[in-house]
């Protein structure tokens, strides 16, 4: 397995509860056996460097995973498909 850090947008607009609800929902995309999620940080509510789908900010997470190549296609896939989510960025971390 490989390891990646994922890093995601949440709408800002959201409600706290809705906010809470996608980070899990996203994090429970992960956690299929083999794959897991090894470090989850809330970076909280940051201004966007421009308007994305008219929102002006939005609370980011990172998190660190070791994961399969299926599991990141299906988590890519899926969170494409939130509306919630504004974007989201997957990098494979080299050298670890």
């Amino acid at each position: 397995m490989n390891k990646y850090e994922i890093m995601f947008i949440v709408k800002s607009t959201l409600d706290e509860e809705t906010i809470k609800k996608t980070s899990e929902d996203l994090q429970k995309l992960i956690n299929i056996k083999p794959s897991k999620v090894v470090e989850f940080k809330e970076m909280g509510r940051k201004k966007l460097a421009y308007p994305i789908k008219k929102e002006v900010s939005g609370y980011y997470f990172v998190m660190n995973v070791e994961a399969t190549h299926e599991t990141l296609a299906e988590f890519d896939r899926k969170v494409t498909i939130n509306e919630n989510v504004l974007r989201h960025l997957i990098i494979k971390v080299e050298g670890e």
